[in-house]
């Protein structure tokens, strides 16, 4: 069972990987550095929130804290976000055994969080004026060996959105 467990969420970093690559995608040059106002994260920052918290996941395997100092780019931080998604599937993978954490638990929690924050990313390109066109994820090829930055394109983009802009 907890082959099962570890192999879905493999599968679930992979669709993390390939959602933020999604929101990511042809993303204006400018995007990286967007503030939405309010004290909001910008995209950057995001993305380095999110390698944190992915961070803090693999504690659970290894032991000891994680808290990633800022990158000056948003492509040194989308590279780092890859690194550890790696990690973490390679943890699986092997099978490593978690401590003090249930398969459930890492899911529920920071792997959710993480894919919360890739639907953030999202948003902003929308705030940022710059939407990223809807699809049916049900049938985005997803691969969990693969959660790099290299992820395919859609197999079923949405033809027509209100939202597209002009």
């Amino acid at each position: 069972m907890a082959e099962d467990k570890h192999g879905m969420l493999r599968h679930f970093l992979a669709a993390l990987a390939y959602r933020t690559q999604k929101a990511l995608r042809e993303a204006p040059s400018d995007f990286a550095d967007f503030e939405a106002g309010n004290l909001t994260r910008t995209p950057r920052e995001l993305v380095q929130h999110m390698t944190s918290v992915l961070g803090y996941a693999r504690t659970f395997f290894r032991g000891g804290s994680y808290r990633p100092e800022p990158l000056p780019s948003l492509e040194g931080e989308v590279e780092r976000l890859h690194e550890m998604l790696a990690d973490l599937s390679a943890h699986l993978a092997a099978g490593d055994p978690l401590v003090d954490m249930t398969p459930e638990q890492l899911l529920q929690g920071p792997f959710s969080d993480a894919m919360t924050h890739a639907g953030q990313l999202a948003m902003l390109r929308r705030l940022h004026g710059s939407p990223v066109p809807p699809e049916d994820f049900i049938v985005a090829e997803i691969d969990r060996a693969n959660v790099g930055e290299d992820q395919a394109s859609p197999r079923s983009p949405d033809r027509e959105w209100p939202e597209e802009l002009p």
